[in-house]
């Protein structure tokens, strides 16, 4: 779901430009993003954070992860970033990019992300729409490219139909299905649910009862 334009966003994504990574200076620091962070840690990426509470929340939660945020809508980006700037906690462990996810292997470098994180991307239901989902093999190829060999992607969805397309995308590509890696009503599980950090729309759909489905494998 596209954010209504913002007037103040592009102001004061320019002013906070050391927070939100546009995307020129995105592709220039490939191989070097660890030189944006107070300290050297263990990389991992959302593609489509929207209004940021999930990459916020991982931030708070693990602090000796660093953690960035990848976002194409300039509103939602802002309204992430601000809500990060102006959190009472301190986040030196995340950053922001504004910029296409598409093709994540143009920012980093194989081996410098450790997981990617991918939280209730658009469905793209339609047959001639498959490319664009971000479970395709072209995005599949993507992550590989940046990720090391077991270098773990995270899905997570309220759409049946989008899981299941996605779980045979997997497959074919290759990804390693790791022991207990498939929930097909999360919230009904005490035991994931106690690291599970929710997302907007995870929150909003399991509140009126969805189901929430999550994958999580590794790249071999």
């Amino acid at each position: 779901m596209r954010l209504r334009n913002k007037k103040w966003a592009g102001p004061w994504l320019e002013a906070h430009d050391s927070l939100v990574i546009n995307q020129q200076a995105a592709t220039e620091l490939k191989g070097n993003w660890q030189s944006i962070f107070p300290t050297q840690r263990p990389l991992q990426i959302e593609i489509g954070t929207g209004k940021g509470q999930f990459i916020i929340g991982m931030a708070k939660k693990y602090p000796e992860i660093n953690f960035i945020g990848m976002e194409i809508q300039e509103a939602a980006v802002a309204v992430a970033a601000r809500k990060a700037d102006e959190d009472p906690d301190e986040l030196p462990n995340l950053k922001f990019i504004y910029g296409d996810g598409a093709g994540v292997e143009t920012y980093f470098e194989k081996g410098e992300v450790s997981k990617i994180f991918l939280n209730f991307s658009d469905p793209w239901p339609k047959t001639r729409h498959e490319s664009r989902r971000l479970t395709y093999k072209s995005f599949l190829a993507g992550y590989q490219a940046v990720l090391p060999a077991g270098g773990e992607l995270e899905f997570k969805t309220d759409n049946r139909g989008l899981f299941e397309y996605s779980l045979y995308s997997f497959n074919q590509f290759g990804l390693e299905f790791l022991p207990d890696g498939i929930s097909l009503d999360l919230h009904a599980d005490p035991e994931k649910m106690v690291d599970n950090v929710e997302t907007e729309y995870e929150q909003k759909f399991s509140e009126r009862g969805f189901p929430i489905y999550k994958f999580v494998g590794a790249f071999k």
